[in-house]
């Protein structure tokens, strides 16, 4: 057995048993679901920062930048840019009025804004759009498995999926923030001894800039090939919105923790984006002839360092990977208990029942998350898909809604309606390319906000008629 792989799995390991053994604190659905409101600025930082950095950006950011250059930057950059707008803007507020009523998601307060249905719709539609990115993840981690032991991708697959889904169904938020706090120590350590080696191995920035300035567009920074500004739409919002980090935004003690740990985690990405875009880069320069792009970060951790060196990349990219893929069994796993279960099914269950079907969808999910990850290739679709569907069907109920009071329950839902609906025309019809230079995700927000501005003056003008 390979050096690289002995410590991959005695990594997994770990993980499971912290998992395993922080689970056992857990006392009631508000450990489970807020982690009792006692997260601090650091361990929010910890955890948001881990669930941030999954396969998006690091394997998929790497493969983009590849295959694009600089423009890559703004995968995760837009991340970022978004994470800034919920610490100062959005996630204090938030967090107020989470604390004030005892909400525990996203749904909680959809239905204190807007009644059950606009909370039925969006549980719905995230719980199928998650299995989406769960499996994204799953699907990077057997591209690290892959590249370090030659195994086939979906047995990498499959053994991420054992170790997040164990560990999670372990304690929910309480189990993730204190396994987040391990991965992030792990990852931020390996890269911060990884990057530094692989630039000075190349002789640094001006041999990269050298090696690959003949690539058209590769050095343009707003576009690029595919990839450019234009990412800003579809990922900016979906960092303010995502149920996966506003719940995290619920566990916070105070707005300073808010502020102060959602802000860091955004700088954080923000300096992410150059490093996962160089090392793509780098990647093109020293391997310009990989047979797939999200194949780049991997092969350049094994080929360029020392072996234990890569295998601490490897372990810091692997911590990456399932860091994110606990933050997607977390919307799962309460969309459907308290969402779903709670409202609809069972009004009358206990914390111990919801709990209990809060670990059963979230072993659900991560089943089907893996059985997508075995036959899907592509992550770069599966996120795109996911984080489009998340922008235009929570922009308008959480943000809009969150400072016009105008905005109710028939806005919400047509934006939510048109939202989807005009993303969902254009995958069939254009297949992901948008129309001009609109993207899918700048489509269905002028669409949402469209709706919701023609059934607020219906609205006004039935009022004045009556």
């Amino acid at each position: 057995m390979s050096p690289h792989l002995t410590i991959l799995l005695l990594y997994a390991a770990l993980l499971m048993a912290i998992g395993l053994w922080v689970g056992r604190r857990v006392q009631g659905s508000s450990d489970f679901f807020v982690a009792g409101r006692r997260l601090g600025p650091g361990l929010i930082f910890a955890t948001l920062l881990a669930a941030n950095l999954g396969a998006g950006t690091t394997v998929n950011a790497a493969g983009l930048a590849y295959r694009d250059g600089l423009s890559a930057w703004w995968w995760v950059g837009s991340a970022g840019i978004g994470s800034m707008a919920l610490a100062f803007w959005v996630g204090p507020r938030l967090r107020e009025i989470a604390a004030a009523r005892d909400l525990h998601t996203v749904g909680d307060f959809l239905e204190h804004r807007y009644g059950r249905e606009v909370r039925a719709m969006i549980a719905s539609l995230l719980w199928v759009g998650s299995l989406g990115i769960l499996a994204a993840q799953l699907i990077a981690m057997g591209f690290v498995l892959n590249a370090v032991t030659g195994l086939d991708r979906w047995v990498g697959s499959v053994i991420g999926g054992i170790v997040v889904t164990v560990y999670f169904t372990a304690g929910g938020l309480l189990t993730s923030v204190w396994v987040n706090a391990v991965q992030l120590v792990v990852l931020v350590l390996g890269f911060i001894v990884v990057f530094p080696m692989i630039l000075a191995s190349v002789g640094g920035l001006p041999q990269v800039i050298a090696g690959t300035r003949d690539i058209e567009g590769f050095w343009s920074f707003w576009t690029g090939g595919e990839s450019g500004w234009f990412y800003l739409a579809m990922l900016g919002p979906s960092f303010i919105v995502s149920p996966g980090i506003l719940q995290r935004v619920y566990a916070a003690r105070d707005d300073r923790a808010v502020r102060l740990g959602v802000g860091l985690n955004g700088l954080a990405l923000l300096v992410f984006a150059v490093v996962f875009t160089l090392l793509g880069m780098i990647a093109r320069m020293l391997v310009p002839d990989l047979p797939d792009q999200n194949l780049a970060l991997p092969t350049l951790l094994l080929e360029s360092l020392p072996p234990l060196v890569g295998a601490l990349g490897l372990a810091a990219l692997f911590s990456a990977e399932v860091s994110s893929a606990d933050a997607i069994l977390f919307m799962l796993a309460t969309s459907l208990s308290r969402d779903l279960y709670r409202r609809f099914a069972r009004p009358d269950a206990n914390d111990a029942q919801v709990v209990r079907v809060a670990r059963v969808a979230a072993i659900v999910g991560g089943t089907l998350g893996t059985a997508i990850a075995i036959f899907s290739d592509s992550i770069v679709d599966a996120l795109s898909i996911f984080y489009t569907l998340l922008a235009v069907s929570l922009f308008v109920p959480v943000i809009v809604g969150l400072y016009i009071r105008r905005v109710r329950t028939p806005e919400a839902i047509a934006s939510i309606a048109a939202g989807v609906a005009v993303v969902a025309v254009d995958q069939i019809t254009a297949g992901s390319e948008g129309v001009a230079w609109l993207t899918p995700a700048m489509l269905g927000l002028a669409a949402a906000l469209t709706a919701t501005l023609a059934v607020m003056a219906a609205t006004r003008k039935s009022m004045e008629v009556s």
